[in-house]
């Protein structure tokens, strides 16, 4: 009974105000940050609700120029809109008063804006669902909608202040976990995003966009996004390793695989390659330990192990390499 008195109480509300609400706008009530890192100069945007694949919708972020998170009931356009004013060199308060001056729907939006330099607006409609708030400052600023109750902003607020220690993913994945820790959104939990960009534009873009995480839909969707951001650097460190393996660098490339597999040790992947730069580094009998269990939950890494010495991924005499192929 409770619960149908509840879901017939945020109908009248949104019944309310659909009269500043296009159809083809999304409920993406929310709680979310945006913020820089003062050291790297990177950008983030960060955001978790109760709403299907949320980081869709809610998250943008655009190298060299800065991050947006457009909520509540969400005028989609102020992403990329608000992206391009941006790039035309106008200030965060100046491109939020142009987006929000012909807005009809202005007192049911939320809006974040932070540039390369760290300078941020915010904007809380009068009408947006308690509860509902923000807050800022230099390079970050939190704000949400249809929370719980009013402790959610201010724990934001803590936790960014709190964490400085840490890298700015980790940081942000930590503000929404005190978000959620003292209630977050009254529906509960379902999607989460982080996005990482670098703050100036490199002549490699395709390095410039850090981190994409998107967990769409999820019972403990900020869990997921914590995991994700797990396997993202230990695959940093495959990466690295790689690189190490095509410049024939072993011993930098088997400090590279040992740092992932010990993230994650039981990811076979990891394993394989760590065990592969064994072998090239002569300790056969070593990488036959690790290749054995291997081989034995998925045969198709023998297949995969047969092919490598072909392209210069695998250099041992014929011999050690038979014996690998016997386990």
């Amino acid at each position: 009974m409770k619960k149908s008195l509840f879901q017939l109480l945020i109908l009248m509300v949104i019944s309310n105000v659909l009269a500043q609400h296009k159809p083809t706008d999304p409920f993406a009530h929310t709680f979310s940050i945006v913020a820089r890192d003062s050291l790297t100069g990177d950008l983030a945007v960060a955001v978790q609700s109760h709403w299907f694949s949320v980081g869709t919708v809610v998250s943008w972020a655009e190298v060299g120029v800065g991050a947006i998170a457009t909520q509540s009931f969400v005028n989609v356009s102020f992403g990329p809109r608000g992206l391009e004013l941006l790039k035309e060199g106008k200030s965060p308060q100046d491109v939020l008063e142009q987006l929000l001056k012909d807005d009809e729907g202005r007192e049911v939006r939320q809006v974040a804006i932070i540039d390369t330099k760290g300078n941020v607006a915010t904007h809380t409609g009068t009408k947006c669902i308690d509860y509902a708030g923000h807050t800022n400052g230099p390079n970050f600023s939190v704000q949400a909608n249809m929370m719980l109750n009013e402790k959610v902003v201010p724990a934001m607020k803590s936790a960014w202040g709190s964490n400085s220690n840490l890298k700015l993913p980790e940081r942000m994945v930590a503000v929404l976990q005190a978000a959620q820790s003292v209630g977050g959104d009254i529906r509960g939990k379902q999607s989460a995003a982080l996005i990482v960009v670098k703050g100036k534009a490199s002549d490699e873009p395709w390095n410039d966009r850090l981190i994409n995480l998107q967990v769409a839909d999820h019972s403990d969707p900020i869990a997921e996004l914590s995991r994700l951001l797990k396997v993202h650097r230990a695959y940093e460190y495959m990466n690295a390793g790689d690189l190490y393996v095509e410049k024939g660098q072993m011993d930098k490339a088997m400090e590279a695989y040992n740092s992932a597999m010990n993230m994650f040790p039981e990811n076979l992947e990891m394993k394989y390659w760590t065990a592969i730069t064994l072998a090239n580094e002569g300790d056969v009998e070593k990488a036959k330990e690790m290749l054995k269990p291997i081989f034995k939950k998925d045969p198709n890494w023998k297949l995969l192990t047969e092919r490598l010495p072909k392209v210069g991924l695998l250099i041992i005499s014929e011999e050690d390499l038979n014996s690998i192929l016997k386990l």
